[in-house]
């Protein structure tokens, strides 16, 4: 999930752009569905572009190796992406790269401790599901924040006073998800505190998140499994996208119940 230069990013927005106008032409044979057909292109087009400016990201802070794309341009800051995704997730948030059914949760979650930011949360998100609520992983995590079934019934409350305390709730499950993340975040500290592992807080306590605290443990800071490594640098490249100080996203993130979802 990255960028590479000016180029890359002009050149991989203008792909993505035409293959979701693709998707959304595909299949319109009518005369009178063509409009219809590009519309939903449009939108289609608006969601990758936040799903896939990630690997931008890590093509232009040079942890992906990006063929140069054609074209110039663009105004993206490379320190100012470079400085996100190195930071602590802590800045202000860019609520524009957010849908906004989400948005309030995760200022909420990102409030839950000093140690974890909004940033933090959205970009796991987006990691863990994409921002799909009805997810249900293969390992049994369910929701948008695909907490593992025994830490959400740890943290897991009933957050949006529905009657009830679902992982398939958006509102339970990111705030399970702050929850969680700080608790991990206070045990990692101790654990430094203690010289028992070594690493950059933050890295450990998302890896914690991803495979567990005792593999960390165990590992004495972030295990070398792909899995680990894989899932940290993957959260981090989202940082610049969720990031308001660097701003990529300057477009109001389409509502996804826009979109035709086949249901009557």
């Amino acid at each position: 999930m990255g960028a590479s230069g000016e180029g890359d990013t002009q050149g991989s927005s203008s792909g993505y752009i035409a293959a979701g106008v693709g998707f959304g032409v595909v299949g319109c044979f009518v005369l009178p569905a063509l409009f219809l057909c590009a519309l939903l292109g449009t939108l289609i087009s608006a969601v990758l572009g936040h799903f896939f400016l990630p690997l931008v990201i890590l093509c232009k802070i040079g942890i992906l190796h990006c063929n140069a794309g054609g074209g110039g341009g663009g105004g993206v800051d490379d320190d100012k992406v470079a400085a996100a995704f190195s930071s602590d997730g802590r800045d202000e948030l860019n609520e524009k790269a957010v849908p906004p059914a989400y948005l309030a949760r995760i200022k909420n979650a990102g409030t839950e401790c000093k140690q974890i930011g909004a940033i933090v949360i959205a970009s796991q998100i987006q990691q863990e599901s994409q921002f799909n609520e009805k997810l249900v992983g293969p390992d049994g995590a369910e929701g948008i924040s695909q907490l593992p079934p025994d830490k959400f019934k740890e943290f897991g409350k009933d957050d949006d006073n529905n009657g009830k305390t679902s992982a398939l709730d958006a509102a339970d499950s990111i705030m399970a998800q702050g929850r969680y993340m700080c608790s991990l975040a206070r045990e990692i500290d101790t654990l430094l505190a203690n010289n028992a592992i070594a690493g950059d807080p933050l890295n450990l306590t998302l890896a914690a998140y991803d495979v567990g605290l005792d593999a960390v443990k165990q590992a004495k800071g972030i295990p070398e499994s792909s899995e680990a490594q894989g899932y940290v640098v993957g959260v981090r490249s989202s940082f610049a996208v969720y990031s308001a100080s660097v701003n990529l996203t300057d477009q109001p993130y389409p509502s996804l119940s826009a979109l035709p979802t086949g249901g009557s």
